[in-house]
């Protein structure tokens, strides 16, 4: 474990992407705050934080709901940079859109707020979504940091995914209208499918869609038909790379491969034969998404360590040990 490198706060720390960013900064030298939602009835099991090596000396764990921002002042004050990863995500169309947009949008200024109340946060990394980039009926087979999801072909598309898009691509621009204004540094984030070991309780939306030729679930195989991924391990190590590198700014893409259903099947096929998949590229109906360029990060001296196989391997045995497969 590495000296002390100071303060930065996780906002959503018993996520896929946050518990896991928070294992990596701990072992990085870093002191951690973090924020879950409240337990009135302290029934929820935070071990999988609190046994993290460092964790003794160098996590605090403080109650936070996005709904009130303000409640994020303890927990950010203090801390040099803010790493934002949590985020609801309602992918069911419950709530019409004007009500998701807007709770989005007052969700990360107030997150903002906060960090310039504090006044010694000197960078924010907010972690976005390629939902703010892909759905722009361009035919590209890579798409770079320039491209934007179109709203109104959003709209027309009527997707289940539609008001979760709209809202992460209608933020953007308060966001980056009040960092400015208030010389805020701000840097965006867009992972792509996110996969590998985990140490949270439960098993990620993105794990069991990347595993569904195993698990079965028929409905995830469009996703897959071609899939951008990225590792847990080298998305956490891109997002401290952006908190420290004085030359981060903007957005940046954060995918290192991009593969396809067939490759997916071949892999699993051949290191998992125990795993009968059957039928997996019968009447597979979706729209193949292009893949992601990370050359800008690239480009600033982030280098991969993972590739896909990484990935399976990391998720599967994680999935074994909490017996989901």
């Amino acid at each position: 474990m590495e000296g002390d490198r100071g303060n930065v706060c996780v906002t959503g720390g018993t996520g896929y992407i946050g518990s896991w960013l928070i294992k990596v900064l701990l072992e990085q030298g870093y002191s951690v705050h973090t924020t879950v939602r409240a337990d009135p009835g302290n029934k929820r099991d935070l071990s999988f934080l609190t046994c993290l090596p460092g964790a003794d000396e160098k996590l605090k764990i403080f109650t936070a709901d996005l709904s009130s921002p303000e409640s994020f002042d303890e927990a950010i004050e203090g801390c040099k940079g803010v790493l934002h990863v949590a985020a609801p995500m309602d992918f069911q169309d419950n709530e019409p859109e004007a009500v998701v947009t807007q709770r989005s949008i007052d969700e990360a200024l107030g997150i903002l707020k906060t960090c310039l109340r504090s006044k010694t946060v000197k960078r924010v990394v907010f972690t976005s979504s390629v939902s703010a980039l892909y759905f722009n009926n361009k035919n590209v087979d890579r798409m770079d940091e320039s491209y934007w999801t179109d709203v109104d072909y959003v709209r027309e598309l009527k997707s289940f995914v539609s008001s979760y898009a709209i809202s992460k691509t209608l933020t953007k621009k308060p966001v980056v209208e009040l960092a400015a204004e208030h010389g805020l540094d701000l840097v965006t984030v867009i992972p792509p499918m996110v996969l590998g070991p985990f140490i949270c309780p439960k098993m990620q939306g993105s794990v069991r869609a990347a595993l569904s030729p195993i698990l079965g679930s028929r409905d995830d195989y469009s996703l897959l038909l071609n899939v951008a991924m990225v590792h847990i391990d080298d998305l956490s190590r891109a997002l401290i790379f952006l908190l420290e590198h004085p030359e981060a700014k903007g957005r940046y893409n954060c995918s290192s491969d991009t593969v396809t259903i067939q490759k997916i099947v071949e892999i699993l096929s051949t290191k998992y034969p125990e795993y009968k998949i059957k039928d997996y590229l019968t009447d597979i109906e979706g729209t193949k998404l292009p893949g992601l360029s990370s050359k800008k990060l690239l480009d600033l001296g982030f280098k991969f360590k993972c590739g896909v196989e990484d990935m399976y391997d990391g998720a599967i045995k994680s999935c074994k040990e909490k017996g989901f497969l």
